[in-house]
């Protein structure tokens, strides 16, 4: 079977080290009585290492020249391998109500979009993880006071422990991508009820980053009554990237008892 050619407008960039690839595979380990989904296997050098791991794996993959490379190479997979846009993709149909595992060399264009297809299924996901853009992977597990720290910073460490294990070099991919790669790995907290409105924690949130370099005073005067005494409070002062995950629960409380009634998103 001939090897899939990598096609840009899918940012394929293939994993040729196959120690790396094991290693990936290992942040899973604890994980092996929990079905695994892994999100564009390509040409499966992640994949061998799942199934060695003897996890209950499905892959997912968009690219039809793969997912032939895929049912030729690993034929006890072939019911397993999902023909599919994951963005697009009902986990509901593949897992009902169950628990899983996301894991992947996630393409470069869509990681952001499949972080938050994620927190979808947060109630599901207990665990995700995989290689991504350097600064991707740095800006989901940053903290408070860290310039990359922003919305999938928090809306994902709202629910998930968030940890950078380790980078991955530009010359073990063919073709080689222009920046440097991070593995990760999220691990679904104890937390069921974030103690304020979800969708309004969103709002919040993402509007405070939508400019951050204002302080909150200014950047969220959209979603307060006009006119509310509330706005001279400290926490308006600051600026959203030294907010912590509670911080930001708690200024979604503030601003839902001083609501302009700005529809949320």
């Amino acid at each position: 079977m001939k090897r899939v050619r990598a096609k840009k407008s899918l940012g394929q960039h293939f994993l040729t080290d196959l120690s790396i690839a094991q290693h990936i595979a290992e942040t899973l380990s604890d994980y092996r009585d929990v079905p695994v989904l892994e999100v564009g296997p390509g040409m499966g050098v992640l994949t061998q290492f799942l199934i060695e791991e003897r996890h209950d794996l499905t892959v997912v993959e968009l690219d039809r020249e793969s997912v032939e490379y895929l049912n030729a190479s690993f034929p006890d997979l072939r019911e397993r391998i999902i023909s599919a846009d994951f963005l697009h993709l009902d986990l509901k149909q593949v897992y009902g109500d169950k628990k899983f595992c996301v894991i992947g060399n996630y393409p470069y264009n869509i990681s952001s979009q499949i972080f938050f297809k994620v927190l979808d299924y947060k109630d599901q996901v207990i665990c995700c993880s995989g290689m991504l853009q350097r600064e991707v992977a740095q800006r989901i597990t940053a903290k408070p006071g860290n310039k990359t720290y922003g919305i999938l910073s928090v809306l994902l460490q709202a629910w998930y422990d968030a940890e950078y294990l380790f980078t991955v070099d530009e010359n073990v991919f063919n073709p080689p991508p222009k920046v440097k790669s991070g593995v990760i790995r999220l691990t679904r907290n104890s937390v069921s009820n974030l103690g304020c409105d979800e969708r309004l924690f969103k709002t919040v949130v993402k509007t405070s980053f939508g400019q951050r370099r204002k302080t909150l005073r200014n950047s969220l005067s959209t979603l307060i009554a006009p006119g509310s005494a509330v706005l001279a409070a400290d926490v308006f002062r600051q600026r959203p990237e030294q907010l912590s995950v509670s911080d930001f629960i708690s200024l979604t409380n503030i601003v839902a008892s001083n609501s302009s009634n700005t529809p949320t998103q």
